[in-house]
């Protein structure tokens, strides 16, 4: 079938890719948009899974200040060449994972990153949870297996969802990117930063003594 310049025009513009691509998609889809946007993301994730175990060793340390100073993200996010990591695709991506982390506060990249003395810890926390309800020890363990899964998808930053998207968590918005941009794209590390966390806010004895005489 025919395929007209303005459907291609339309498709590039909802997915980045290109022009070859995108007539071969819109052909494959008989020229449903939709389709065709379905079709290349199937083949772009495909192809993504197999960049995944390529090295990455260029990239951005990106910083993101939020909140009128009161937040801080400094990220690395590391790509295959640095002719990637200038693009505008990728600058985006990192600008959105930092926003994110600036926004949900995650604890670890990964699960792998989780130590082994914090799994166990919190195990013991849910299976003492487990045995009030009077179940099974079968049936206890898969509690257990269940609410450690929603622990790693709360402190994991690739598990959590996006909060941009939330159909889509941080690692498959990493792979999405993989498959636009052509290269392995991996998050290699990050600290945020929160004015006054850590610090125990104190009232002064002096405070404390106005306080009282003024009646407060």
């Amino acid at each position: 079938m025919d395929i007209s310049a303005l459907a291609v025009k339309e498709l590039r513009e909802k997915t980045g890719a290109g022009i070859l691509d995108c007539k071969k998609a819109l052909g494959a889809s008989n020229g449903d948009i939709e389709k065709a946007v379905a079709f290349l993301r199937e083949k772009g994730l495909a192809s993504a899974q197999k960049k995944a175990g390529r090295a990455a060793s260029e990239g951005l340390v990106y910083a993101y200040i939020h909140g009128g100073g009161k937040v801080g993200v400094l990220l690395e996010v590391n790509c295959e060449t640095d002719f990637v990591a200038k693009t505008d695709g990728f600058a985006s991506l990192v600008k959105d994972v930092a926003m994110h982390i600036a926004a949900t506060s995650p604890q670890y990249v990964s699960r792998s990153e989780v130590s082994g003395t914090v799994i166990e810890s919190e195990r013991e926390i849910y299976r003492n949870q487990a045995k009030e309800s009077g179940k099974p020890d079968h049936v206890i363990a898969k509690m257990v297996d269940g609410k450690l899964d929603k622990f790693y998808k709360d402190v994991c930053l690739l598990e959590q969802s996006f909060v941009k998207n939330p159909d889509l968590t941080i690692e498959k918005l990493v792979v999405e990117a993989i498959a636009k941009l052509g290269e392995n794209i991996s998050i290699r590390r990050f600290a945020r930063y929160k004015v006054g966390e850590g610090i125990e806010k104190k009232t002064s004895d002096l405070a404390k003594d106005v306080a009282a005489v003024v009646g407060v």
